[in-house]
């Protein structure tokens, strides 16, 4: 059973997410199911912590496929996201061969035995494709180059490479994928057409407040409440360099409740502020403002 038909609507896909911890709303909880029937990518943009890494884990889970991830960075190529081969594994067979036939194997037979699977080291687009059904998370794709988005363009287009030495692979079931982009940069509109697309938001209170209930349910309902205010007050600063995200706001409520934190306060909120908030200079424009911020 191909895994994309699993959910019926996408309201039973939200409700499904809901399960594993993760709350959508109406607008996300669709483009992602149309994504799944359709066998498409789904990019999603937003500012960090916003959760789009986290819905492609919620998926995994929902699903109960594996989650394999590709972590995009700088000057990633090719070779680092599809296969490499285990040089110093291939080294010591060629010298155990010649230990024991003493150099006598013809070079085409020791080069065909050099490039065998046991020496393949799959990275996570090859996996995926191999491994398929998996959700495959193309993580901060935004960090990689030009030439990069020209090789996933490939890949997400035909469901295949080729491996010079061992022919092409393509996968018998296409992976679930799910690219991710903070906006560093704009992404060449090939790859967009590519895709299905998402701007994610922040939540607003409710669903912030719903998240930590569900996340962190040990955290009191008047605190949560309290954490959850704040950090809305904090990113409506829109100087803020890096506002914090649901992560760092499921972080600062945890945190207060281990110091056995009953109510929010200026001098307990000063005191903690580095849970939530990561630079100097943000930290410094919020604790002006704690007592307008914390007002309820």
């Amino acid at each position: 059973m191909d895994p994309r038909t699993t959910f019926d609507s996408a309201a039973d896909l939200a409700s499904a997410l809901g399960g594993a911890g993760y709350l959508t709303d109406d607008a996300l909880a669709t483009v992602t199911w149309l994504s799944l029937r359709l066998g498409r990518p789904l990019l999603m943009e937003g500012e960090p912590g916003t959760g789009k890494t986290a819905l492609a884990e919620a998926l995994a889970e929902t699903m109960d496929l594996p989650l394999i991830r590709l972590q995009c960075y700088e000057g990633i190529d090719a070779s680092q996201a599809l296969y490499d081969w285990d040089f110093p594994r291939q080294i010591l067979h060629v010298r155990a061969l010649e230990a024991v036939e003493g150099g006598a194997r013809d070079v085409r037979e020791l080069e065909a035995d050099l490039f065998d699977e046991r020496f393949l080291l799959s990275r996570p687009v090859l996996r995926a494709l191999r491994e398929a059904p998996a959700v495959l998370l193309v993580d901060e794709v935004d960090r990689a180059d030009d030439e990069f988005e020209a090789f996933l363009l490939e890949v997400l287009s035909t469901w295949q490479v080729t491996i010079p030495e061992l022919g092409p692979v393509q996968a018998a079931t296409p992976p679930v994928v799910v690219l991710t982009s903070n906006r560093t940069r704009e992404l060449h509109d090939a790859l967009k057409r590519r895709c299905l697309y998402h701007w994610l938001e922040h939540p607003g209170i409710d669903r912030e407040l719903a998240i930590v209930r569900t996340r962190a349910p040990e955290v009191p309902e008047a605190l949560a409440a309290q954490v959850v205010r704040a950090v809305h007050a904090i990113r409506e600063d829109r100087e803020m360099l890096k506002p914090p995200g649901v992560a760092e706001t499921l972080d600062w409520a945890r945190a207060l409740h281990e110091l056995g934190t009953r109510t929010l306060d200026t001098e307990t909120a000063a005191a903690t502020l580095g849970v939530a908030v990561k630079y100097r200079e943000d930290a410094e424009r919020v604790k002006r403002a704690l007592d307008v911020m914390l007002t309820p």
